[in-house]
């Protein structure tokens, strides 16, 4: 190391004395300094761990060296106290006192604060108040405290009730600022730091911003350039490098402001005031967010916030907002709560409205209750050179995120105003300017997010250089002619939701050349989980055809892009039908082709879309200097070809950017919609923008008065109520503008002049636009929007290809409180805000989406325009989606297309619930005694609709409770019967199937009229209707379509049956599909599937479920493409809805519905939170039965989510993947908590690096389990936590492709695991009866214990007497019984023997097949009795009927009376068969059997089986209980019952014959004959009856399929 020198030193006055010293590496300076001016006995430093490791050895190095030099007796000692701010309290002040005392610490030491702000205000309260005073000095070692804290004599700690409450003014005597130690600063900390710069500038000094606003890479470079602490670089003006010198210049600049304004207010009386700009919100955020979240991160999201409070008390402009909040984030700081760092956070749900502005009580600058704020009247000015009150109220709207406008009529009529700049001007003059040569001066440029991001991507680019001037009005654009570099290697251009950005920028990247010594040749552009979906295909088909070299990353068609180099030029082939933007994108770029005779671009594809964008970007580009020319062909029509010449653009000295015809629309349509007069400056019919023709050719013929010069446009709106309908308008050139169009339409109710009713327009009151297909693709798909969002007013539309038509309604008939969800998209938002001028309570969910292009709209509206906006808390506003609670009792209601369904989905639901099914056009026939077919046909269908609404506002009433209701296909047509369903108090079921199965039903099918269109039309028309009226949906997933057997649409049928049985007992709560065993406290596991189609799954879906009691479907993971976008996957909605369908048409299994983040292990992005939510309420609509819900979403949604869940449950989890989180620490707990107050079940999954982490885990779980939890961790040190975690354990499968987490194990590894460490101790079941030497019950339970990896064994004890035999009685006692089997003849001698007594079924039936040990109330074992066979019989009797059972008329037929019969007729009579025919040879023995039973079984004891009376429907289940060789097909041969030949009617059944031997008896032989009848033998009862029993001895489902085959191969050796 080189020898020190005498650092030069840059000293900043404060107080009178040149205090503030500022260099690089001065710790002998700071040693002599102090030494030879503080006098003192003992030097004290003290410093954090952190520090400590990185600098304390060089400062007592260099202060011991000092004093031995100077011979001096004064000694030097340091103190090293935790990190962070938790040290910053009373206990830790009264640490370090302790301490200063214990050392012998006199008045005259000097105590030396070395650190971060924690530490500059702790250490200096002590020197405060030690002693009563002693001196002190401060050493600031990040940059946030070297410009704040340490200036101005500030000290203080934290209590509870918030930062600094207690503490002093006390001035160091020294401030020393050694740059060198921001060679050590993460980058966040420097940012944090540069949050109090750009504060200090923003209120000061506007010269200061401007530089630290256009210099941003070049300031963070220089903390960035590596280590000088050997060679002490920078310590003299002569080693300072230019990076140096910039940064200690921003250091100084910083704190010479601070200092001069303590000078003259030094105990903070007034001007002091003005340094706290940003703190007043932003210290209530951090209140709330600290310790995850800095002090610079939340008062740089607080500045923002209180700039928009001057905003709206009408003091600061949008221009000083937009450059404070692109100065900010250039330094990687968040500017708003949304930002996803904050966003993603726990504590991020209590940022209340009540929480902040509850905190803000307690401020020092606030004068009783009312709150200060530091309000910017522009960049380097304050309003008032001191905080200014301000009203609870003014806060609370600007904190809000949702807004509402007061109905009423604006206060400034006649208004006059101008909207901002441009969008589209803006960003084609960026582009324009940056390409070109020489300097221009744009004007009236939009400061937002649009524009913000464009210029940000040129600078990335190193295309351009930007400065501002007239305070920020003017934009200074230094033109690169062209020349642009590739961005470091790594570093990828985010575009956010900016289309037009996102489209100009693919082309202009083509230009990009990477510089000599450049590590990429790639750029790459990318944008958030929208703009992912937004296209730009056609685009790149025509770069690519051209030469360019761009690749897809993720998905085909859309961004991110990896571009290199190469726009060749020449002939260029475009498809243009989508978005104009793409025609422009290579008009701009096209001059810097490397053709020597510039690009011809032909467009192709069909009809050019929005023309008039096209001629703006032509007209702009000549004026830069390159001129167009679009070609003609012989006769002088214009084609859509453009030759456009290579050169270079001059730039203009000056350009000035017209304002947004778009938003204009918006003040225009206000003034046309309350009877007022609104003139726009700067936009008329000179305008180069299609949407200054808006007020003439839309609101003119609604009725307005309209008056356009060539700069102005004034509009008079009729009076209230008087607007007309538009009738037909091609919006085409102004396709932005049909959102206001269409609010204006919902209310235009007077009938359209009678000229415009063209083009398919019949109705006075419609309003149909077209011409607009390309808003399916803009920042959400508008038209859609639209649609849904109107209904929400009750306003009727109907989606077209091209656009969307509109039925208006009186203002006086729309409903009031509609919540509009924004998407996130400008246009809905303000458009809505139109609307809500004349409707109540209409709230905007997303304020700050109108930042694209008119950030201070809201505040506009009300100072502008003058009509009242407030603020809403959404939690408190929110309309969820049929969050309506139900009557139990209350009837079901079916709704869906004609061939979906729903007759005969119905009749199996209310077979299940025993309830009255009732086909709604049935009963409307027998009403109107005709058919509906002849009805239609007679009447018309509008007739007919009037009857349907009329029959079924009846049934509603006269059915309300105990039916299933079937409507018909179209009864959505009727708005007044959507109304219906909605406030419908029971469940409305959307019974949904496949348009090629409904189109291949409804084409053969005759009984209903044809609709008169086609079916594809009526089913896209109606699905809106149908998602709106419904609480649920059910998927029917059984296809016709594709070629089935008999026996694949036997399966598919029983798929659907059981499906049907488990969604109705799920949703009406009969009986909720959730794991049993969680209540119980046993053990329950789900498998974790990682497929991107589950369709590959299926076949092997039974193996892979092998003992779990759920499964998990990973939304995240699926994909259409089978590709999984590393940025993040958002499956489409109908993919994920079919992949749910078809996953439930292999399992009833429960599902646990899980879209896991990529902060959280998963793919899908942090920041896509509408996304996530529109998934959860699909699956609760699904009737999924568990969902997985991160708590780091949104609380309030989290909340409106489980209001709308039913009997389903929600999973609120948290995962860590970092390992930083610790089950012992604070931070567990606050997850848990939050979690608990979120979920039904909590989750949370740490990480674990030594096994002790489990033992933690474990202690955790103890204290806090008051609701079940899933507490694991991951990695192969955490497999512990995975085998004892009693709930819902994820596993996986060998099988599986991939494993969902780290250390995940197989079902069977848990098993195994459990058994090795005593946690599943093996049992011993057994057989008893006798004869049982050829019984299957051995092979069955064996090979199923093998399956599921559990200990276990079952073996034969043959015996005829329990009570007998001590061996067997000693058996039963024994502490390793499992359980048993009972056979005759020991089914009665068991009884005894159990003491916990027999079941409620078993005492019916008579017998025990099944003894289970269970632990009773006391916690002892006691054996239970239980009978398994009828369950056997029921279930698959049930699971292969494939005829109805009616309450009342189903009937069941019993053969023979012996011991097995009991159980049959039990199990027909569970089914819910009215009436059970008994026949027996001997018919005594059938009446004592029938009278055994309660009557109300009925019965029926039959003379033959052939003599069932005609008076009752023929039997859909016979169970046969008779020995084989005791039933005969033939009448004469005597050999037993005689089975006759018409015994199987043709309608079809079940036939159960419970003979084990043979496998073909005479029943099953003659029942063959008969296709309708499924077959049931005697060994598939043997097998489901013994599974039975293995279900309740292991508490675990059997694995059916390997133990059927293991049965099957062993019986079909016997027989």
């Amino acid at each position: 190391m080189p020898s020190e020198a005498q650092p030069d030193i840059l000293k900043v006055s404060i107080l009178g004395k040149d205090s503030i010293h500022c260099g690089f590496h001065l710790s002998s300076y700071i040693a002599s300094t102090v030494i030879s001016t503080l006098p003192g006995s003992t030097y004290v430093l003290i410093t954090d761990n952190h520090i400590a490791k990185l600098h304390l050895d060089a400062f007592s190095s260099s202060f011991k060296t000092v004093l031995q030099q100077r011979g001096s007796s004064s000694r030097f000692i340091s103190h090293v106290i935790p990190p962070g701010e938790t040290s910053k309290s009373r206990e830790g002040k009264a640490e370090i006192e302790d301490f200063l005392l214990k050392q012998a610490c006199t008045r005259d030491t000097v105590i030396l604060a070395l650190g971060g702000g924690v530490i500059g205000d702790l250490v200096g309260f002590v020197a405060a108040t030690f002693m009563r005073g002693v001196r002190f000095v401060q050493i600031p070692t990040t940059l946030l405290a070297m410009v704040d804290s340490s200036v101005g004599g500030k000290t203080a700690i934290d209590t509870p009730h918030g930062k600094n409450l207690i503490g002093s003014f006390h001035q160091p005597e020294y401030v020393f600022i050694d740059a060198s130690f921001l060679e050590t600063l993460p980058p966040r900390e420097f940012a944090n730091g540069m949050a109090e710069v750009v504060k200090t500038a923003a209120i000061w000094n506007e010269t200061e911003f401007t530089s630290l606003e256009s210099r941003a890479p070049e300031i963070q470079s220089a903390v960035q350039s590596g280590s000088t602490r050997e060679t002490l670089q920078g310590q003299t003006l002569a080693t300072r490098t230019e990076a140096q010198q910039l940064l200690l210049s921003v250091i100084v600049g910083s704190i010479s402001v601070k200092a001069h304004i303590v000078t003259i207010d030094e105990k903070e009386t007034g001007l002091r005031n003005l340094v706290n700009f940003g703190h007043t919100i932003g210290h209530a955020i951090e209140a709330v967010l600290t310790p995850t979240i800095l002090h610079g991160e939340c008062i740089s999201i607080g500045m923002i916030l209180e700039a928009e409070v001057a905003r709206k008390l009408g003091v600061l402009g949008q221009v000083a907002i937009g450059r404070l909040t692109r100065t900010l984030k250039a330094y990687g700081l968040p500017v708003s709560v949304e930002d996803p760092r904050i966003a993603k956070l726990p504590a991020a749900r209590l940022l209340t409205i009540d929480r902040l502005l509850d905190v803000m009580k307690i401020d020092k600058k606030n004068s009783g209750s009312e709150k200060k704020i530091v309000i910017l009247k522009r960049i380097g000015k304050t309003n008032e050179e001191r905080a200014t009150g301000v009203k609870d109220e003014v806060i609370a709207a600007v904190l809000a995120e949702a807004v509402k406008v007061v109905p009423g009529i604006p206060l400034n009529n006649p208004v006059r105003m101008s909207t901002p700049g441009s969008k589209s001007i803006s960003n084609r003059s960026l582009v324009l300017a940056a390409l070109g040569k020489g300097t221009c001066r744009l004007r009236n440029l939009l400061h937002s997010d649009d524009t913000a991001v464009m210029m940000a991507a040129l600078i990335d680019l190193k295309g351009a250089s930007f400065e501002w001037e007239d305070g920020g009005e003017t934009l200074v654009v230094h033109g690169g002619q062209g020349s642009l570099t590739t961005p470091p290697k790594g570093k990828e251009i985010y575009l956010q939701n900016a289309g037009t950005a996102a489209r100009f920028l693919t082309t202009v990247c083509t230009l990009v050349r990477p510089s000599a010594n450049a590590d990429t040749q790639t750029t790459v552009i990318t944008g958030n989980a929208r703009m992912k979906q937004r296209p730009c295909g056609p685009l790149v088909d025509a770069l690519t055809a051209n030469g360019s070299k761009i690749r897809y990353l993720e998905g085909e068609g859309c961004l991110p892009l990896a571009i290199d180099e190469g726009f060749k030029g020449g002939h260029i082939q475009l498809a243009a039908s989508v978005s104009s933007q793409y025609v422009s994108s290579i008009l701009l770029c096209s001059p810097y082709a490397s053709d020597p005779n510039g690009t011809v671009l032909e467009l192709v594809g069909g009809q050019v879309i929005s023309q008039p964008y096209i001629d703006m970007t032509i007209a702009m580009m000549a004026t830069f200097g390159i001129n167009v020319i679009r070609r003609k062909d012989q006769d002088g029509k214009l084609l859509d070809i453009y030759d456009i010449p290579k050169g270079v653009y001059t730039n203009p000295p000056i350009y000035n950017i017209e304002s947004d015809a778009s938003s204009a629309t918006y003040p225009l349509a206000i003034a046309a919609i309350t009877g007022t007069t609104c003139t726009i400056e700067n936009i008329g019919t000179a305008s180069l923008q299609g949407d200054a023709g808006f007020a003439k050719f839309v609101l003119e013929p609604m009725g307005c008065t309209v008056t356009q010069t060539e700069t102005e446009t004034t509009v008079t709106g009729p009076p209230i109520g008087q607007l007309r309908a538009c009738g037909y308008v091609d919006m085409e050139p102004m396709t932005d503008a049909f959102l206001t169009a269409s609010v204006l339409a919902a209310v235009a109710a007077k009938p359209s002049l009678p000229e415009r009713r063209t083009q398919g327009v019949t109705k006075e009151n419609a309003t149909r636009i077209l011409g607009i297909a390309n808003q399916r693709v803009k920042e959400c798909n508008r038209i859609r929007a639209m649609i849904d969002e109107l209904a929400k007013f009750g306003v009727e539309t109907l989606e077209l290809d091209d656009g969307l038509e509109i039925y208006a309604k009186p203002t006086s008939e729309l409903k009031e409180g509609a919540s509009i969800h924004c998407y996130d998209d400008h246009r809905v938002a303000m458009a809505f805000s139109v609307l809500g001028t004349v409707v109540k309570n209409t709230v905007l969910e997303e304020k700050l989406c109108v930042g694209k292009t008119w950030p201070n709209w809201w505040d506009d509206l009300e100072n502008k325009i003058g009509l009242k906006v407030e603020g809403v808390e959404l939690h408190q506003s929110k309309q969820t989606p049929n969050s309506r609670s139900f009557i139990p009792e209350a009837s079901i209601i079916l709704i869906g297309m004609r061939g979906a369904g729903k007759s005969y989905i119905g009749h199996v639901a209310a077979s299940v619930l025993g309830l009255e099914f009732i086909d709604a056009d049935d009963h409307l026939a027998e009403v109107l005694g005709v058919s509906v077919h002849d009805f239609v046909t007679k009447n018309g269908w509008d007739a007919f609709r009037k009857a349907e609404l009329e029959d079924l506002m009846t049934l509603l009433k006269t059915k309300a409770t105990g039916a299933i209701i079937s409507t018909g296909g179209g009864i959505v047509e009727s708005s007044e019967a959507r109304t219906a369903l909605q406030n419908w108090s029971g469940p409305v079921i959307h019974i949904e199937r496949d348009i090629e199965s409904i189109v291949q039903y409804l084409t053969v099918e005759t009984e209903r009229p044809p609709y008169g269109e086609s079916i594809e039309e009526v089913f896209r028309r109606r699905a809106p209707w149908y998602t709106e009226a419904s609480t649920h949906q059910f998927y029917s997933f059984f296809k016709t379509v594709s070629p089935l057997t008999q026996e694949e649409k036997d399966q598919a049928l029983r798929a659907l049956k059981a499906e049907i049985v488990r969604f109705f007992n799920h949703i009406t709560g009969a009986k909720p599909n959730l794991v049993t065993s969680i209540a119980d406290g046993r053990r329950s596991y789900f498998l974790s599937l990682t497929y991107a189609d589950v369709n590959d799954a299926l076949p092997i879906l039974d193996e892979l479920t092998t003992g779990v009691d759920a499964i998990e479907f990973r939304v995240d993971l699926l994909s259409p493409t089978g590709k999984i976008s590393e940025s993040g996957n958002i499956p489409p909605l109908s993919y994920v809805a079919l992949q749910l369908a078809q996953l439930r048409s292999a399992t009833t299994l429960p599902i646990v519905f899980t879209v896991r983040t990529k902060s959280q292990g998963g793919a899908f992005p942090d920041n896509a939170e509408n996304e996530a939510f529109a998934l959860f309420e699909l699956a609760l609509r699904s009737a999924v039965e568990y969902v997985d819900v991160e708590i780091t979403w949104t609380e309030r949604r989290i909340k409106a989510l489980d209001a709308i869940k039913g009997p389903s449950q929600i999973i609120a989890s948290w995962h860590d993947w970092s390992g930083a989180f610790k089950w012992d620490s604070p931070a567990a707990k606050d997850k848990y908590e939050t979690a608990a107050s979120l979920g039904d079940i909590v989750k949370i999954v740490g990480k674990a690096d030594t096994i002790g982490d489990n033992f933690s885990l474990f202690k955790f779980v103890e204290t806090v389990a008051n609701k079940p939890i899933i507490a694991i961790n991951m990695g192969v040190e955490g497999q512990l936590s995975r085998i004892i975690n009693p709930t819902l354990s994820p596993v996986t499968h060998p099988s599986m492709p991939t494993k969902a987490a780290p250390g995940q194990m197989s079902f069977v590894q848990v098993q195994q695991a459990l058994s090795l460490i005593g946690q599943l101790p093996a049992k011993k079941f057994y057989l008893f009866g006798s004869p049982i030497q050829h019984s299957q019950s051995p092979t069955l339970h064996n090979s199923g214990f093998k399956k599921l990896g559990l200990p276990h064994t079952f073996q034969i004890f043959e015996t005829t007497t329990i009570q007998g035999s001590e061996e067997a009685r000693s058996i039963i006692a024994s502490d390793d019984f499992g359980g048993a089997a009972v056979t005759i003849p020991v089914k009665l001698d068991i009884i005894p023997s159990l003491s916990g007594g027999v079941s409620e079924h078993a005492k019916t039936i008579g017998a025990v097949n099944t003894v289970i040990p269970r632990l009773d109330s006391n916690g002892n074992r006691v054996l239970y009795g239980d009978n398994t066979d009828w369950q056997a019989i029921r279930a698959l009797a049930s699971q292969n009927l494939q005829t109805t059972i009616v309450p009342g008329k189903s009937t069941g037929l019993v053969i023979g009376a012996g011991g097995t019969s009991r159980a049959a007729i039990y199990a027909l009579h569970s089914l819910g068969l009215s009436t059970i025919f008994l026949f027996n040879r001997t018919q005594e023995t059938a009446r004592s059997l029938a009278t055994s039973f309660p009557e109300s079984y009925n019965i029926i004891v039959l003379d033959s089986l052939s003599c069932i009376p005609d008076t009752y429907e023929a039997p859909s289940v016979i169970v046969g209980t008779v020995p084989a060789q005791g039933t005969s097909l033939n009448k004469d041969d005597g050999a037993g019952v005689y089975i006759p030949p018409n015994l199987f009617s043709d309608k079809g059944g079940v036939v159960v014959d419970m003979a084990y031997k043979p496998a073909e008896t005479p029943l099953l032989t003659l029942a063959a004959k008969t296709a309708s009848w499924y077959r049931v033998r005697g060994v598939d009862i043997l097998i489901e009856q013994g599974c039975r029993q293995f279900e309740l001895w292991t508490g675990r489902r059997a694995p059916r399929r390997q133990i059927r085959e293991a049965v099957l191969t062993n019986y079909n050796a016997q027989v």
